[in-house]
């Protein structure tokens, strides 16, 4: 067998269809992914919180904020960076809106959701650091399941590659009429027009790995006041910066020819990794009254681990039971 033939049965083949029919109602399996990424992080991040101190049932009351807002700034920044193909030469305007068809932009998710958790942390009463603290590893997840969303759209892969891990593209059309369509066609005949690189799995793992680092950075130093947050920044800014540039797919670019989500990661991680040397404050612990009024207070005693079941952090003292 020859070692072309050997690469492409080696590959990893792309599904054949990104979207089913149940009956007339679309079932889009990018937007399953964000769905299911969201859901993943919900419950993870309340697992979190409620060890660090806080209520339960914050965590789902500033997502009802706090998702919406992200799903917007996601689709702001895609379209803002991307503006050419909606408003450019043959582009359609209504487009924007369809953000069912892909189109994310993490950093304007991640800047517009910080907004929408901050409406929804002043109205439970929670310092917003505290919080992005807690729910850090569970967005980088969520992150995580929503790059399969990529892989059902054939979309966000690299250059093309001979190494057995390549990902197949192929030709989708629509099958009634056969006039091509990338999106929502299918894949009728299953022989790959390119082999790629599959950037999305490259993130895919790498955000698994930031989750775990910082769940462990998180229990070994005791981050707070935002810390694990900025960890986690920093760690998604570096695996991006280096996926990006094996993306050759079209982009808005700067500089000449540096993509701008390069220059984006580039910049935003120099921003995290000094907050995370320069703040040196202890983890936040939230007491009783502080959890009604927002305060917070701050000591260097031993916590119990946020990832781990826990006891009542407020139970009374011997002292104040009485002999």
């Amino acid at each position: 067998m020859s070692p072309t033939v050997t690469t492409i049965l080696a590959a990893i083949p792309s599904p054949d269809r990104g979207v089913w029919m149940l009956g007339p109602i679309p079932i889009r399996a990018y937007a399953l992914c964000i769905i299911a990424g969201i859901v993943v992080a919900v419950v993870w991040s309340e697992r979190r919180f409620v060890a660090r101190g806080g209520e339960a049932g914050v965590v789902t009351d500033v997502a009802v904020f706090a998702v919406p807002f992200g799903l917007v700034g996601g689709r702001l920044y895609h379209v803002a960076t991307d503006w050419r193909t909606y408003f450019g030469p043959g582009g359609n305007p209504i487009e924007a809106l369809y953000i069912w068809q892909g189109g994310l932009g993490i950093w304007g998710a991640v800047m517009l959701g910080a907004v929408g958790a901050w409406i929804g942390c002043r109205r439970r009463g929670v310092p917003l650091p505290f919080f992005a603290d807690a729910v850090a590893p569970g967005i980088v997840v969520a992150q995580a399941i929503g790059r399969l969303g990529n892989w059902f759209n054939q979309e966000l892969y690299g250059r093309p590659t001979d190494l057995p891990w390549g990902l197949e593209i192929y030709d989708r059309v629509d099958p009634v009429t056969g006039a091509p369509d990338p999106l929502n066609g299918v894949a009728v005949d299953l022989t790959p027009i390119a082999v790629v690189h599959p950037t999305f799995l490259y993130e895919l793992l790498w955000n698994l790995g930031v989750a775990a680092l910082v769940v462990w950075a998180d229990r070994r130093f005791r981050l707070g006041h935002g810390r694990a947050f900025a960890l986690y920044v920093a760690g998604y800014c570096a695996g991006r910066f280096w996926i990006e540039l094996m993306r050759d797919d079209p982009a808005t670019t700067v500089f000449g020819d540096v993509r701008i989500n390069t220059v984006v990661s580039a910049v935003v991680f120099v921003g995290a990794v000094l907050y995370l040397v320069l703040m040196r404050k202890p983890r936040e612990v939230l007491s009783p009254p502080a959890a009604e009024a927002g305060a917070t207070t701050t000591t260097d005693d031993a916590e119990p681990d946020a990832d781990a079941p826990q006891q009542d952090a407020h139970a009374d003292t011997p002292a104040e039971r009485g002999p």
